[in-house]
């Protein structure tokens, strides 16, 4: 089977695209209940603290895979067969099977990006470990920029092991000279410091001069995973990428929906989709960008 996968480029990306349907399906349970369950852990930590009983955290188990699914609705469970990426959704129109309460086309949309970007991943690398890293960045990087869309929050649970991810896979770099996109450990440990020691100081300098926080703490770790995986030199791409698209957008926000400028907009989605288009075309972006490193 895995030599027909190398053999075959279509039937590689024809795979990857169904089973990244299915991670996209769990990838939207991750993006709603990780910060649930998060609000949740802080509610009964702090009563904790105060000797004082969690009466607003609810009661029984609630993780990534129970209680089961269901409709916020009329509260009937989703069968396996309404449970199918984007397919069930068409199927059912958009609408709950039970009540018919509409349910949000985010939900496809994130399976379909999902398939969509592992497979430019699977097509631009082929068959090998590189796709293979490749598509594990892209399965961790949509749950970070959804949920920094949503909360303005990037959970360490998902960024932290990210960045150890990025430093365990530059002990597999091969010679020097090879042509790979396996970085050496040095270069994994001097980008990961440099991603995240980069956005640490532009805070406190931000703070100082303005009173302001100008970022969470959260994209200082994500900078320094990306970092890790694409080293120090991929830095200063990901950055300058990330900060003219979030101006062009948040510009576009304020001028056309009347956004108010003293609302934060994330910054995580915005270097997360840098980090993924430097990891695919890296170097197309720097001659673009005109980066003579």
């Amino acid at each position: 089977m895995l030599q027909l996968l190398s053999q075959s480029p279509a039937l590689f990306v024809t795979v990857v695209i169904l089973f990244a349907l299915l991670i996209g399906s769990f990838l939207n349970v991750v993006i709603y209940r990780l910060p649930v369950m998060m609000q949740r852990e802080w509610r009964a930590q702090c009563a904790d603290l105060q000797s004082q009983p969690a009466d607003d955290v609810p009661e029984g188990r609630f993780n990534l895979v129970v209680p089961r699914s269901r409709c916020p609705s009329c509260g009937a469970g989703i069968t396996a067969l309404q449970n199918i990426p984007v397919l069930s959704y068409l199927v059912l129109r958009g609408r709950c099977a039970g009540c018919r309460t509409p349910i949000s086309p985010r939900y496809p949309l994130v399976e379909a990006a999902t398939a969509a970007l592992a497979a430019v991943v699977a097509w631009r690398f082929g068959f090998g470990w590189e796709a293979l890293m490749g598509i594990v960045l892209t399965l961790f990087l949509i749950p970070i920029t959804m949920i920094d869309f949503d909360h303005q929050l990037i959970p360490d649970s998902v960024v932290l092991p990210l960045l150890w991810i990025g430093l365990a896979m530059s002990l597999w770099h091969p010679m020097p000279g090879a042509d790979t996109l396996f970085i050496a450990p040095r270069d994994a440990i001097i980008g990961a410091m440099a991603g995240y020691l980069s956005l640490w100081s532009f805070y406190w300098l931000f703070k100082l001069v303005t009173g302001k926080e100008g970022m969470g703490h959260g994209d200082f770790k994500l900078l320094a995973a990306l970092g890790a995986w694409l080293g120090a030199g991929s830095l200063f791409t990901i950055v300058i990428l990330s900060a003219v698209v979030g101006a062009v957008l948040g510009i576009a926000l304020i001028v056309l929906r009347g956004r108010d400028r003293q609302v934060p907009m994330p910054f995580g989605p915005f270097l997360a989709a840098a980090g993924w288009l430097a990891f695919v075309c890296g170097d197309t972006l720097k001659t673009l960008l005109h980066i003579p490193f």
